[in-house]
This record gives C-alpha cells, sequence and structure tokens, in this order.
C-alpha cells in the first residue's frame, strides 16, 4: 500500500522497519516504535467508535507524557486533527480553543479537566471525553478512563488509506490575544517544520525512505519544551520521525539538576529548552560540576532565542558545545538556524524560500527592512478565519503564495536576516506568548484602574515579561499584589503582570490608541 505524508503513516514505516528500536521515554513509561504505534492504533480504534470521524478534531490538554503523543497520532490515525491545548490556560481561554476549533472529543489530564467542566455548558459541540489520571480526585461526568478506552480497542492497523493533504492545526495567538488555528496540509508540515526526514540535510523524496531511518545508529534528545507548543512539538516529531530516542521532560516545573540527571541518564545527544528560562539555569546547574555530559553534542532552543550571554555560560562549562537556534513560527514552519546576533536582534541563516519583502511583496535590498516571508511549504491559513488567513497569506503578481505572519526584520549583505521584532507588540515570556490588549482588558475591569497599558519589559530569565503602566481612579493607588490577584482567574499565570508603574494619566496617540513607545519609555526611566 502507497503511503502518505500523514503523521500516521510516518509512524507506521517506522513501527515496521523497527519494531523494537526505542522510541519515545517519559518518566517511568518506555516504548518502542511497535508498542507506541500500538497503543496509537488503539486510540484510533476508540475515537472511532466513539463516532469521530475523519477530518473532525480531537483537542489534547495535558503535559508532557507518553499519553500525549499517543493521543497525537491515535487522532491521524482515523485522519482525524488533534488540536494541542495549553495547559496553562484558565476556563475563558478553555471555552475559547475548544469552541472555536469545533473539538467533538477531548483527551485530557483529570485535573486540568475540572477547568473544562466549569465551561462544558458553552461547548455543545464536544461530545465526548477521555481521561488521564493525574491524581486528580474531581469527577468528570460521562467520561471514559484512557486505559480502559485503550484495553477495549483493537491495536491493528487496520485503517482506511489516508492522504498527504490530511490536516494539521496547531493554534497560535493573534493580535486580538484570542488564540487562531493554523491550518496545514500533512506533507507542508512535514517538510516545512519537522525537517523533511533529515533535518540538517536534503528531505526525503518519498514517505518510504523514512525505513532507512530505522537502520541508522542510535540517537537521543531529551526535549524540555512542552509538546502542547509548536517548538517542543516539532522537535519531538522531528525525533520521532527521524528514528531518535525521544525522551520528554515530565516534571511540571523546570528544574536544571532534574534535567541534567535525565540526559545523562537517557545518553541525550541533544537538550531542546526555551531560550533563556531554561538555558541560563540549566547552564549555572552545569558549572556546579558532577553532571555526565560525554553524550552531549548540542543544546536547541525554540519558542524563544538563546542570548549570547547564555550561550557563553554554556561555552564556560562545555567549550564545544553546538547550538541549534532555529527561527520558527506557527504560520512558517522551521525557517533556518541562528548564526548570531548583536543586541536585541537575532540573526539566521534561512532556508530557500525565506526572505524579506516590502509591502509590495518585493524583495528588500542589504540593509533595508521589511517582513519577514516564507513560500513553499506553508500553511493553508487559519481555521475558520478568512479574514485573518487574507491578513497572513498573500499571492504576489507571480503567483507565488507567501506566508508573512508580522515579524520585522533586515537583509543582511551576507544574505542572513536580523529579526527586528513583532509588528503586533507580542510580548515573548519564556517561549510562551502574551497579547497585550487581553492582559489590558483584564486590568481594567479592576475597580480601582482608570486606564492602563501592557508592554513587555526586559527580564534577564524569560527575556521579556509582562509590565503594566496604571493610571488609577482618584484616590486609589492599586498594588502589583492586588491587580495580579484580580486578574489569577481570567489569566493564564505567565499573562500576570510582573511590573507595575503608577502614572497620573496614560498617553495616548492622536487617534486615541494606547503609546506603547511612551508606556516602554515611562518603565525604562523608572527601572520599574
Amino acid at each position: 500500500m502507497a503511503r502518505s505524508y500523514n503523521l500516521a503513516d510516518l509512524l507506521e514505516i517506522l513501527a515496521e522497519a523497527g519494531p523494537d528500536r526505542l522510541a519515545l521515554v517519559a518518566g517511568t513509561e518506555r516504548r518502542t516504535y511497535r508498542e507506541l504505534n500500538e497503543r496509537a492504533g488503539r486510540v484510533g480504534h476508540h475515537l472511532a467508535a466513539a463516532g469521530v470521524r475523519p477530518g473532525e478534531h480531537v483537542a489534547i490538554l495535558s503535559w508532557n507524557r507518553a499519553e500525549w503523543i499517543e493521543a497525537f497520532f491515535g487522532a491521524f490515525k482515523i485522519r482525524a486533527v488533534p488540536i494541542p491545548v495549553n495547559y496553562r490556560y484558565v476556563a475563558g481561554e478553555l471555552r475559547h480553543v475548544l469552541g472555536d476549533s469545533d473539538s467533538v472529543a477531548l483527551i485530557g489530564e483529570r485535573s486540568l479537566l475540572q477547568r473544562v467542566q466549569e465551561v462544558r455548558a458553552e461547548l455543545p459541540k464536544l461530545r465526548h471525553v477521555v481521561v488521564l489520571e493525574d491524581g486528580g480526585e474531581n469527577e468528570v461526568p460521562g467520561a471514559v478512563r484512557y486505559e480502559d478506552a485503550l484495553k477495549e480497542a483493537s491495536p491493528d492497523d487496520d485503517f482506511p488509506a489516508r492522504s498527504s493533504d490530511d490536516r494539521y492545526i496547531m493554534y497560535t495567538g493573534g493580535t486580538t490575544g484570542y488564540p487562531k488555528g493554523v491550518v496545514w496540509r500533512c506533507e507542508d508540515i512535514f517538510f516545512g517544520a519537522l525537517g523533511g526526514g533529515n533535518i540538517l540535510g536534503d528531505p526525503v523524496r518519498s514517505p518510504e525512505e523514512l525505513a532507512e531511518k530505522a537502520k541508522q545508529p542510535p540517537t537521543a534528545v531529551l526535549d524540555c519544551a512542552p509538546v502542547m507548543h509548536g517548538a517542543g512539538q516539532w522537535v519531538a516529531l522531528m525525533g520521532l520521525l527521524g528514528g531518535t530516542k525521544t525522551v520528554l521532560y515530565t516534571e511540571h516545573h523546570f528544574d536544571p539538576a532534574s534535567a541534567l540527571k535525565l540526559a545523562a541518564a537517557e545518553r541525550a545527544n541533544v537538550i531542546m529548552l526555551v531560550g533563556d528560562a531554561m538555558g541560563r539555569p540549566l547552564a549555572r546547574e552545569l558549572a556546579k560540576g558532577g553532571y555526565d555530559t560525554s553524550a552531549l553534542l548540542a543544546i536547541a532552543s525554540g519558542g524563544a532565542p538563546l542570548t549570547e550571554k547564555a550561550k557563553d555560560e554554556f561555552r564556560a562549562v562545555l567549550p564545544n558545545i553546538a547550538f541549534l537556534d532555529t527561527y520558527g513560527a506557527s504560520e512558517t514552519g522551521a525557517c533556518g538556524p541562528s548564526v548570531g546576533g548583536g543586541e536585541g536582534t537575532a540573526r539566521f541563516q534561512m532556508k530557500p524560500g525565506v526572505t524579506v519583502l516590502d509591502e509590495d511583496l518585493k524583495p528588500v535590498r542589504p540593509g533595508q527592512v521589511g517582513r519577514l516571508a516564507r513560500s513553499g511549504h506553508i500553511p493553508l491559513g487559519y481555521y475558520n478565519d478568512p479574514e485573518k488567513t487574507a491578513a497572513t497569506f498573500f499571492t504576489d503578481a507571480e503567483g507565488t503564495r507567501w506566508a508573512i505572519p508580522g515579524d520585522y526584520a533586515s537583509l543582511a549583505e551576507d544574505g542572513t536576516i536580523v529579526l527586528l521584532g513583532r509588528g503586533s507588540l507580542v510580548i515573548n515570556t519564556g517561549g510562551e506568548k502574551v497579547y497585550p490588549e487581553e492582559v489590558e482588558v483584564a486590568l481594567k475591569d479592576h475597580p480601582d484602574v482608570d486606564d492602563c497599558i501592557v508592554v513587555g519589559a526586559p527580564d534577564e530569565r524569560f527575556g521579556q515579561c509582562v509590565a503594566a503602566v496604571v493610571a488609577p481612579r482618584p484616590g486609589t493607588e492599586p498594588t502589583l499584589e492586588e491587580l495580579v490577584e484580580h486578574c489569577r482567574g481570567r489569566l493564564a499565570g505567565y499573562k500576570l503582570p510582573r511590573r507595575l508603574k503608577l502614572v497620573p494619566e496614560v498617553r495616548r496617540t492622536a487617534v486615541g490608541k494606547s503609546d506603547y513607545r511612551w508606556a516602554r519609555s515611562v518603565l525604562a526611566e523608572t527601572g520599574s
């Protein structure tokens, strides 16, 4: 049977070629390719028996664990579409993503599903829930336990033929603060973000070529990033679809000592991190000594860049370490590796099809500023949102289709691309993206807040943190603690303000819009 680039087909190819090869390690769980494929098959059969049809959406709400990967591939088994959901979301955010995605089924951890229960009545399309046990004791009415579901389902790969056109969706934030689903074809995500079966070389020419990966000497990657985000998910999939042992960091809070012990125990060749938030604590822990790094060849980062200061800290302990710092976005995939950069910028050597365009969709000259763009293997658009699709995906006069998500950049003389920042004012805090308008709405609902502007402020650990410039109502003086507590039930923890500056009046532009440049200058002048 001819294989497609549907990700379940690709997993099956590796399971047939190397069934006993170790594929996945997550906590105490270990899966060979055969075991991973069979358990994913059971998930697929269970979902089909529950009425999930090809093209329908299956949400996954979980921390890093083996079952996350099984559920992900299990959806693809029946040509359904997995929808990764941020485990940090509170009830209102869950309502938006689960509702916007039209998810008909949800596989989630028991304690996290408690938040879903708060909004379940507002999700009429969600008709089936599968519970992953995590020690929680809350009831989930009408749900089935994950392991019970798998016991009653077949592990056989007797599914209908799949297609390279089958969909893959990754939810990301938008300029309005509401997450939106980026829709890819499976073939495009495989070549556009997953390395095309050969991360450092030419991509495969057919799905069947992946079978050769099962014959290569074993390698291992420790993925410390959350797989519900693009960077962590893509690294995990690159590993699994490349014959590499993929080790998931499963603790709920990043502990550098635990990560280094795990890397040593599993003989990790690469450690995947999320920028300085993980990188600098890991480098400082390494400096204490006592860790076996004999197998470690490279430090990778995604979701946020590693600064040169962080890299220098690693080099002080591991002088020969390589860095795999890659630029990527949900709308563009993985575009190219970092080649260093100056203060406040990152410089990348981009892949073919990636360039900087001006407003007329023409390539800029060296030294000019434009918007980063990619052609070729790019998404179809945003799920059920033609307006946002039209604002991000463009076709030029020659018929070339481009993804232009809003990152401003300049073209250097040597052909590298220097990133200058996101035009939408997104705050990147430790790899999590925060949209100012959403935080502003929450703050303005506090009785003592008259007006406010939210911006990203420099932060040594997380790159940026959420900072608020607030004009309080006359006679009041709200504290940061009070405002954080007010927002806690409305926003995920990483969106909560970390710095506060009170001002008599918030400055606005001539047309009444927030003056973000002024807000940043106020914070910089006061050191707040």
